[in-house]
């Protein structure tokens, strides 16, 4: 195949949440790889053993990511707790000797579980989802920047204060993907602990984006809208299907998103042709929130 059918080849990412082959974190890796980026995924496969849909076998997913490799990139993988922030740089430092760089950061891993309305929080909750979705996403963007950026911590800026990178730049050094939920566009009853620590980074995009696009590296944060990854089948649910089940069927497209609706999303914005979208908050849902 031309060259132009890969157009990550000599690129190398880094997904995190890369647990189970109907996650978004596995479409996202496979998607990077066939357009021929080297991906080093993470996982934590005791968060997935304690949710109804439960864990997956991890070696058929090396196998599922492997089987659309470029063949002059390779896959690797870590399993690392990211509520411990002792875990960031070793993750980073393990993705970047794949291949002795590090080019796309993609922040998919998220805490789902043991939420709760708001007469449910407890400091506990709130903590243990803000430092997994929220805390871990933040140091993972630092450690990030300053490897690709190759700079240092300097004194603290004041506010308003920019970052001096050295631009312009031809292209980007890096791009950095959140991923956000829909709490802008509705109430997530019983999910108030996840929605704060998801609001969180989409509050935050324009303002990280800023920082990270004076280093020349791009920051999106994708909303994939309602995913069905296996809390949606009947089976292995953890909430009332009705009310989803009724208004899916007034949407235009008639189902849930599937892991590769934002894959496809993210795959074009690490590419050239993606370049010119900056410091976004995406929504990728088939029309679903507006319907």
């Amino acid at each position: 195949m031309p060259a132009s059918s890969f157009p990550l080849l000599g690129r190398t990412a880094l997904v995190t949440g890369v647990s189970r082959r109907r996650g978004i974190g596995y479409a996202v890796a496979r998607k990077l790889a066939s357009l021929g980026a080297s991906v080093f995924a993470h996982h934590f496969r005791p968060h997935d053993l304690d949710l109804p849909w439960g864990g997956d076998d991890l070696d058929a997913v090396r196998a599922g990511i492997r089987e659309v490799l470029h063949e002059d990139a390779v896959a690797a993988d870590m399993s690392a707790d990211l509520s411990d922030p002792s875990t960031i740089a070793p993750l980073l430092d393990a993705a970047g000797a794949l291949t002795g760089g590090l080019d796309l950061l993609v922040c998919n891993h998220a805490k789902s579980g043991d939420d709760g309305g708001i007469l449910d929080m407890t400091p506990e909750r709130l903590d243990a989802f803000w430092q997994i979705n929220t805390r871990s996403t933040l140091l993972l963007t630092s450690e990030f920047a300053r490897r690709v950026a190759a700079t240092e911590h300097a004194a603290r800026r004041r506010p308003g204060d920019r970052v001096r990178g050295g631009g312009p730049f031809a292209e980007p050094l890096g791009r950095v993907f959140w991923m956000t939920s829909g709490q802008v566009h509705g109430p997530m009853r019983g999910e108030v602990a996840y929605a704060t620590s998801k609001a969180a980074l989409a509050g935050a995009t324009a303002t990280v984006a800023g920082e990270l696009l004076d280093l020349g590296i791009v920051l999106n944060t994708i909303d994939p809208g309602p995913v069905n990854t296996g809390y949606m089948d009947p089976d292995t649910t953890d909430r009332s299907l009705d009310a989803l089940e009724d208004h899916l069927a007034s949407t235009p497209f008639g189902r849930f998103g599937r892991p590769e609706d934002p894959a496809e999303l993210i795959g074009w914005l690490s590419t050239a042709s993606g370049a010119w979208v900056v410091g976004q908050v995406l929504t990728s849902d088939g029309g679903f929130g507006i319907s």
